[in-house]
């Protein structure tokens, strides 16, 4: 599909970087040739992820940092630049969910989702967009969002706002980041064979995922890799004259929501 050398020498940095999609995205970045480097507030995610990734070939550069403490996140920067060289690629991919009704959320548990997907997606696109611009070597930024910012979904009211605020500052930093040689772009994944750490937090029935399973035009959940290839080819200079853009993922999930549903 991509050619071995497709993104030879660029240097990348993945938060969330240990799991899940986030660990597929680095896979796939790395074996494309870029130069990795993933952060994690989890010690052993990193530990594990690094270990799943030298397996693959890549020797990647483990960052623990926290992307709700701007200062962490400059750091994280800061490090990349000095182990490698340089930046040229930032996946916005660190999130927090869990279901819950709008009525039953906390304050504490609204603001530990908000603090992780919105101000830590800023936090880290302001970070690597001040070192892009300041190096004049442009680059690429990708933020993972979900197919329900456009839709809304109930027991999410935390992550679809946080998920939106993310897609508006994604346009918005295209038109403004343009000039510098900057393309600012997401992904939209629907329902994705998930680690088994988050799919206690979303789906920890079979009622569950056979209800989501059931809504998917395509009639199965997406897979990480799926994902990972979306961003590779954001990420890729195919994809030079796209920006402001967000791809859905999802199997047509967020489609055919009209009165009358699948006609079968």
């Amino acid at each position: 599909m991509f050619a071995p050398d497709l993104l030879k020498d660029k240097v990348v940095v993945i938060t969330g970087g240990g799991t899940g999609i986030g660990l597929a995205i680095a896979k796939r970045l790395g074996s494309l040739g870029a130069r990795v480097a993933i952060g994690s507030r989890n010690s052993q995610h990193l530990e594990e992820g690094t270990s799943a990734l030298r397996e693959h070939g890549i020797d990647a550069l483990a960052l623990q940092v926290d992307v709700r403490l701007p200062e962490q996140v400059d750091e994280m920067v800061e490090r990349t630049v000095k182990h490698f060289g340089g930046l040229d690629i930032l996946v916005n991919n660190a999130a927090g969910n869990f279901i819950c009704r709008a009525e039953d959320l906390s304050p504490n548990g609204w603001n530990a989702v908000i603090g992780i997907v919105l101000n830590g997606s800023f936090y880290c696109s302001r970070a690597a967009g001040q070192y892009m611009i300041a190096s004049k070597r442009g680059g690429a930024i990708v933020s993972i969002l979900a197919n329900y910012v456009w839709t809304g979904s109930p027991g999410t009211i935390h992550s679809a706002a946080a998920k939106a605020g993310v897609m508006s500052m994604t346009q918005t930093l295209a038109t403004e980041w343009a000039g510098h040689g900057i393309r600012v772009n997401a992904v939209a994944p629907g329902p994705i064979e998930a680690s088994p750490g988050a799919a206690e937090k979303l789906w920890n029935n079979q009622a569950a995922i056979d209800r989501i399973t059931g809504m998917v035009p395509l009639k199965r959940w997406g897979r990480p890799e799926e994902v990972a290839d979306a961003v590779a080819f954001l990420c890729a200079p195919q994809s030079g004259f796209i920006t402001g853009e967000i791809l859905t993922v999802d199997g047509g999930t967020w489609l055919g929501r009209g009165t009358f549903g699948f006609v079968e």
